[in-house]
């Protein structure tokens, strides 16, 4: 496939095999935006935060959408088949554990995340997925389950979702459904709605924070 180079920033955590926490930003932000959110959740980890391929008006996202709400799937696919295939590359050049990875994103980011999550369920160790909307009409089908022990998932991976209650962008019914689609699939579901709109408060980033610590502390 022809992937593009994914731009990012790496900061290396002090102990070797620590975590790694990977940032997605919203539309129009950058690899700086969520820097300081990883500062409150904790500093026992290392940071890989990246900016996406697409541009909309010049404001970088992580996959092209048809209008507001309306995402081109054909290109969420990609994109997320994109940043998995760079994770497998950057983690052994950066020297750190691909399944010690925590994904955290806000808004557009978040929703990339989400289809990692459905598309590649057994990679992430947790996701926070902060003003999520679910990415794909009709979700990639669950991996089968069968009696190979090695096949069968592992875990119930933790997820923070973050929804605003007041948010415009997005249909409430539409947030129950993609709830209750992670919970189907197994995730473990941390639920906070928040008492906002589409932007983030600081009550996002402390519930995030304690969420993080529960976990992964």
């Amino acid at each position: 496939m022809d992937y593009q180079p994914l731009t990012y920033i790496y900061r290396a955590a002090e102990q070797p095999n620590s975590r790694t926490l990977l940032l997605l930003h919203g539309t129009g932000g950058d690899e700086r935006d969520l820097l300081p959110i990883a500062t409150q959740l904790g500093a026992d980890f290392n940071v890989l935060s990246v900016r996406g391929n697409v541009l909309e008006n010049g404001m970088p996202r992580f996959f092209r959408r048809l209008g507001m709400g309306v995402f081109d799937e054909d290109d969420v696919r990609f994109r997320t088949h994109e940043l998995v295939e760079f994770l497998h590359k950057i983690a052994p050049q950066k020297g750190f554990d691909l399944h010690n990875l925590v994904a955290l994103g806000y808004s557009n980011g978040a929703n990339l995340i989400g289809s990692v999550l459905l598309h590649y369920p057994e990679l992430l160790a947790g996701a926070a997925l902060l003003r999520p909307m679910q990415p794909l009409r009709e979700a990639p089908a669950a991996p089968m389950a069968n009696n190979d022990a090695k096949n069968a998932p592992q875990k119930s991976v933790p997820v923070f979702f973050a929804p605003g209650q007041r948010d415009p962008t997005v249909d409430p019914a539409a947030t129950e459904r993609y709830a209750n689609l992670l919970t189907s699939r197994g995730f473990q579901l941390t639920r906070y709605d928040a008492p906002a709109g589409h932007n983030l408060t600081p009550q996002d980033v402390a519930q995030a924070a304690s969420w993080y610590q529960l976990h992964f502390a």
